[in-house]
């Protein structure tokens, strides 16, 4: 059982906000960039039958359909539970969608707005899925589903005035991780401050050594290094404060203080060439680990797996260290950025929601949590899980200890605002725009999104029939 604190539980999860980087594999539950509410006009519809639709069962005379964005193991970990599923109901077959992690929010919006969503379905909880049960779409599961199966701060993530929507799988956390190799040849030694890494990231790169590896073409995992700074300078309250419209905003000194410490990165060369336009998804960052090119990488704990597939030699040499402390600043070393994916939810539409909610349970057991994480490295979200993986084992271990998690921005934030983030935070790394900028323009767009709270989905019908009444 994690025993993270009260302050953080309500802070950052019990409050119905959060959507949760960073979000999982190398590749599914990184954090999201596709966030885009408008689908271009002329799209294929996603609920067709294609390649990536593969149905698990055959005879049952109910049909479900279950998206989700797992890959590699975690596919097939949820197709296997799928398979328990459908040899404990025989009358029910489950149709299993696979989406790209990129597009998924695009092809949801598309089906929710056609009025085909699927019976169950993806999601990171917090801010994305609350507009989606605003908006009469999703099933209040709060009587179908035991909490204490559940880790409170997994579960808080999909509940929203004391009813939940949603059932975690798995959680994530972003670390430094680091190339031994490269820190015992030039004798390094773990920052514990700003300051010392600074002179780190300085005395590699004077050696022909990339400090930091980073593929930002997807813009998420330069995300990573404003919401680090934004916590180590402004403390654990600064987000909820711009976010609830509460105190300070997203134009704060932290936020512009941060802007400046990704462009002196930047100017310090502490990244490797072409940055701001490499793809993270197909390991062009990690292959200068690998390589020996690279000494450091601030990634999600999908990294593991990815490492593992990518070059399971080079595992012995992966190590990993907490995010370090600012001098001076509000935050404190022990909070970490991170997120609670997959959640799966019920849609309100399905035509068979009491077998729908079995599925969802089924895909959040103890059986399949467990093989989830010991299978893909993954922290569960689910009690009792005992762990194969002492990786895993030290990251639970890290979240349980941990005083504050830090919810991705992206997932957290409305999707219009989460772009607006995003940008901004690609163009600071490019050094197209400046931290005043940035910043006030995250601000105007924050008024302007937050206040209006606009819902980016169709109300449910029923509900339009009552006010025409």
């Amino acid at each position: 059982m994690f025993n993270l604190k009260k302050e953080w539980l309500f802070l950052c999860f019990a409050i119905p906000l959060l959507t949760l980087s960073a979000c999982a594999d190398a590749d599914t539950d990184a954090p999201q960039d596709d966030v885009e509410d408008d689908p271009p006009e002329e799209t294929e519809d996603p609920t067709e039958a294609d390649d990536d639709g593969e149905a698990s069962g055959g005879d049952g005379e109910k049909e479900l359909t279950l998206w989700h964005i797992e890959t590699g193991y975690g596919e097939e970990e949820i197709e296997a539970a799928v398979e328990r599923f459908e040899e404990e109901n025989p009358d029910v077959s489950v149709e299993v969608v696979q989406h790209e992690n990129d597009p998924y929010k695009t092809n949801f919006n598309v089906a929710v707005g056609g009025g085909d969503p699927p019976d169950v379905f993806h999601s990171w909880g917090g801010g994305w899925l609350e507009n989606f049960i605003n908006a009469g779409q999703v099933k209040d599961i709060t009587d179908d589903i035991n909490e204490e199966d559940y880790l409170d701060a997994g579960l808080s993530v999909a509940t929203f005035d004391d009813e939940i929507y949603g059932a975690p799988l798995a959680m994530d956390t972003v670390l430094v991780w680091y190339n031994e190799r490269i820190f015992d040849e030039y004798d390094i030694e773990i920052p514990e401050t700003y300051d010392e890494f600074l002179e780190i990231v300085e005395m590699l790169e004077s050696n022909d050594i990339i400090p930091l590896s980073l593929a930002n073409q997807p813009r998420w995992p330069g995300a990573f290094y404003l919401m680090y700074f934004a916590e180590r300078l402004g403390g654990v309250e600064l987000f909820d404060e711009a976010f609830l419209r509460e105190g300070r905003g997203f134009d704060d000194e932290a936020y512009i203080e941060a802007g400046h410490m990704i462009q002196e990165l930047v100017e310090m060369n502490a990244f490797p060439d072409g940055f701001n336009g490499m793809d993270f998804d197909t390991g062009q960052s990690r292959q200068l680990l690998y390589g020996d090119r690279a000494a450091m990488e601030i990634m999600g704990d999908w990294m593991i797996g990815a490492t593992r597939d990518d070059a399971p030699e080079f595992e012995e040499d992966l190590n990993y260290f907490m995010f370090p402390e600012i001098e001076g600043g509000e935050g404190d070393a022990s909070n970490i950025v991170g997120g609670v994916s997959p959640v799966f939810s019920v849609a309100e539409q399905s035509e068979h929601p009491e077998e729908a909610v079995e599925l969802v349970k089924a895909l959040t057991s103890q059986e399949t949590a467990e093989s989830f994480a010991n299978a893909d490295a993954e922290i569960s979200a689910v009690e009792g899980v005992e762990y194969d993986d002492e990786y895993v084992a030290e990251m639970s271990e890290i979240l349980e200890e941990a005083d504050n998690v830090q919810s991705f921005y992206d997932q957290t934030l409305p999707s219009e605002l989460a772009e607006v983030h995003l940008d901004t935070t690609q163009a600071l790394f490019g050094l197209s725009i400046t931290p005043e900028e940035a910043a006030e323009e995250m601000e105007a767009a924050a008024e302007e999104i937050l206040a209006e709270d606009e819902e980016v989905v169709p109300e449910d019908d029923d509900d339009d029939e009552e006010e025409d009444e």
